[in-house]
């Protein structure tokens, strides 16, 4: 199952701006796994866990920069369209890597199907690829005095 909320409006982005920092000093920095909530408008409270507030923490952060938040569950089951969205690359380009063996998937009839835990581990390690990528390319670059600093 998977839960979309559409790109914020202006007012939503600069409402969750605003509240992002004062949200962040309330939550962070405590020490139990449980946090007791009070809704102002209905006076009603309960306690919720910590990382839930986390997460909340970093939906407002997206929010605030305007940014549309995808959720889904980790045990989830992507499509090679989903797998290429979150990736920002073409269906065909995932599909070639699902073929040749660099993100494990299985089938569903004649549809592939990716676990997203399996997809963010690729993610991540691309992501570490390319950084010390950068890091090599930075160094090669003072080194050679090319007028970067």
């Amino acid at each position: 199952m998977e839960n979309v909320l559409e790109r914020p409006t202006q007012r939503e982005q600069q409402m969750a701006s605003e509240s992002v920092a004062n949200f962040k000093s309330a939550v962070f920095g405590r020490t139990s796994d449980s946090v007791n909530i009070s809704i102002q408008e209905s006076g009603e409270s309960f306690a919720i866990p910590r990382k839930a507030l986390e997460f909340l923490s970093n939906i407002l952060s997206v929010m605030a920069e305007g940014k549309a938040i995808s959720l889904i569950p980790s045990e989830s089951e992507l499509s090679t369209q989903q797998a290429a969205d979150m990736l920002n690359v073409s269906r065909p380009h995932i599909v070639k890597m699902l073929e040749d063996g660099v993100i494990p998937f299985k089938k569903a009839g004649s549809h592939r199907r990716i676990l997203l835990e399996d997809l963010m581990k690729y993610a991540g390690q691309q992501k570490a690829i390319t950084k010390r990528n950068l890091k090599m390319l930075a160094k090669q670059a003072q080194d050679l005095s090319l007028g970067y600093e």
